[in-house]
C-alpha cells in the first residue's frame, strides 16, 4: 500500500506536483518484504502504530511521533507493521516546491530534500500537533477536484506552512541529526541561499557561480543533477514566481515591479514576463483581478 501512496503520479492531480493521504487503517497488502524504487520525494508522519521500513541499506523503526524524510530514488522495503498504523504522508516535486516557496528564508527546509539519505526525527507532542494540523489543511484544501484561486492561495500558504514548520525541527534536532553534505550537496545549498538574497538584482549564472568559486557549466551540472532543473531555469523560475506575486498586488504598477526586480525598464520586464509564463503581465494581472 505504501508503495502505491508514494509513487502516485504527481502530474495530473488536482494540484500538479503535490500529493497528501491520511491514512487511518493501513492495510497491507503485499508480501513482506518487498521492495520498490521510490518516485517522489515524501515525508512520513506516524500518528500511532508502529512501522519498520528500510531506506537503502538502513533498518528504521518508526512509531508514533516519528517523521520521515524518504528521499526519491531510494530503494525502500516495507519490512513489518505492527498494531493500528495511522499516517501522514506527503509527497511533492522539487519544481512544486521551488515554485512555491515564497520565502527565502525557507531555504533551510530543503536541508532534509538536497541530502539525498532518510532523516528520522521523534517529534515532541507539541510538534506532532502542529505538524500534523498542517497535513490536515493541505489534504482538505488538496481534496477537491476543482479548485478556485482562493483554494489555490490557500494551498501555497499551507505548504509554506508546513516548509516553515520543517525549517523549525531542524534548527532544533539539527545537532541530534547527521546531515553529512557532498561538496555538490554543499554548493546545491549555498546557491538557493544566496540565490534567496540576491535574485532581484541578479539575474545571471555567472554571478552565483563566481559568488561560489566555480565555473558556470559546474554550477549548472551541480543544480541540474540536485533539482532536475538548470541553474539558469531555477533563476528565472525564481523571478517569475516573485513578479506573479507582485502582479498580484494592485498597489504596484508593471513599471513599479520592473523597477523593484531591477529590470532595466518595463518593457524588458515585460518581454522576460511573457516570454517565461502563459501570459503577458498585463494579462495575468488583468486574470487575477477576474478571479478576485
Amino acid at each position: 500500500m505504501l508503495k502505491n501512496l508514494i509513487n502516485t503520479e504527481l502530474k495530473n492531480l488536482p494540484i500538479a506536483g503535490l500529493n497528501i493521504y491520511i491514512v487511518k487503517k493501513y492495510v497491507v497488502k503485499t508480501s513482506s518484504k518487498s521492495s520498490f524504487k521510490v518516485k517522489n520525494l515524501s515525508v512520513l508522519l506516524i500518528k500511532s502504530g508502529k512501522l519498520k521500513i528500510q531506506l537503502q541499506e538502513i533498518i528504521t523503526n518508526l512509531s508514533a511521533r516519528d517523521l520521515l524524510v524518504i528521499p526519491k530514488d531510494s530503494f525502500c522495503t516495507i519490512v513489518d507493521v505492527e498494531d493500528k498504523l495511522q499516517l501522514f504522508l506527503i509527497s511533492f516535486s522539487a519544481d512544486f516546491a521551488f515554485q512555491n516557496k515564497l520565502h527565502g528564508e525557507l531555504v533551510d527546509s530543503f536541508y532534509f530534500f538536497i541530502k539525498k539519505a532518510s532523516v528520522k526525527i521523534t517529534l515532541e507532542e507539541k510538534e506532532f500537533l502542529v505538524l500534523s494540523l498542517i497535513y490536515k489543511l493541505i489534504y482538505f484544501v488538496n481534496k477537491g477536484h476543482t479548485l478556485s484561486s482562493f483554494d489555490y492561495e490557500l494551498q501555497r500558504i499551507s505548504f509554506n506552512l508546513f516548509l516553515f514548520e520543517l525549517k523549525m525541527i531542524y534548527s532544533k534536532y539539527n545537532s541530534q541529526v547527521t546531515l553529512n553534505f557532498s561538496r555538490k550537496e554543499s554548493l546545491a545549498i549555498q546557491f538557493l541561499t544566496i540565490l534567496s538574497i540576491h535574485y532581484k538584482r541578479q539575474h545571471n549564472v555567472s554571478f552565483y557561480s563566481g559568488a561560489l568559486f566555480i565555473s558556470s557549466d559546474y554550477l549548472t551540472i551541480i543544480i541540474k543533477e540536485m533539482t532536475g532543473k538548470t541553474a539558469k531555469k531555477v533563476i528565472v523560475e525564481k523571478i517569475v514566481t516573485e513578479a506573479k506575486y507582485l502582479l498580484d498586488d494592485s498597489q504596484l504598477s508593471i513599471v513599479e515591479i520592473a523597477e523593484y526586480l531591477e529590470f532595466s525598464d518595463a518593457s524588458r520586464f515585460c518581454r522576460f514576463f511573457k516570454k517565461h509564463s502563459s501570459f503577458s503581465a498585463s494579462e495575468y494581472r488583468s486574470n487575477t483581478t477576474d478571479k478576485f
